[in-house]
């Protein structure tokens, strides 16, 4: 959604190579995407790293504030969007089957799910963005935190908590009329779809040979 917003070029949103093999986490430890490359080879991970990295080399428009307290409004709630939304649905995804499905994670982790939505109301403005009535890195880590939230958490018996939060309900109809937010979220549709087509597949050769 950065990118889009930026306008940026020459950057293929696309699966790394290699992904998940034993070279790829030789070169990226953490193992997870996304991951920027670099023209170098050089590899940049971690979400916030990266759009951190993107705000400093293309600088206009620019997605932080125009003062340090307007940035710190920003990061704060693209941080509580990433550490207590965000990774936790990452967790939560693998929950998803009733057949080994461990009660305890997903109690663990919807919970603090459903803690962070409700801390993101006392965050969010009430102008259509997150903050400061603008686009910003805030919006841009939200946008794919509320979409599993709203499209996974299900999965896992967890009833969506953002309708219970007026304020995050309001917000997250507002902003998906967005240009660069809706164009987003028809990736995250279709990669959602082909992730569940993949597993499905997997389940269905399992029980072939089983």
């Amino acid at each position: 959604m950065q990118i889009y917003a930026k306008g940026i070029d020459g950057i293929a949103l696309e699966r790394p190579a290699g992904f998940g093999t034993e070279a790829w986490w030789k070169t990226s430890p953490i193992g997870r995407i996304p991951v920027l490359e670099l023209d170098n080879g050089q590899l940049i991970p971690e979400s916030e790293v990266i759009a951190e990295y993107l705000e400093e080399t293309f600088p206009t428009p620019r997605l932080l504030g125009a003062n340090p307290l307007e940035t710190a409004r920003i990061r704060t709630v693209s941080r509580l969007a990433d550490i207590y939304l965000l990774n936790n649905m990452f967790m939560l995804a693998g929950q998803t089957r009733r057949s080994t499905r461990n009660q305890g994670t997903v109690d663990l982790l919807s919970g603090q799910v459903i803690r962070g939505v409700n801390a993101l109301a006392h965050y969010l403005g009430t102008d259509r963005f997150a903050v400061l009535g603008r686009l910003t890195i805030a919006d841009c880590t939200l946008v794919p935190a509320l979409f599993l939230i709203e499209n996974v958490l299900p999965t896992a018996d967890v009833a969506d908590p953002i309708p219970s939060q007026p304020k995050v309900a309001a917000y997250w109809a507002a902003i998906q009329e967005n240009e660069h937010a809706a164009r987003v979220l028809v990736e995250l549709h279709r990669g959602l779809a082909e992730r569940r087509a993949m597993i499905s597949k997997m389940a269905a050769e399992r029980a072939e040979t089983s």
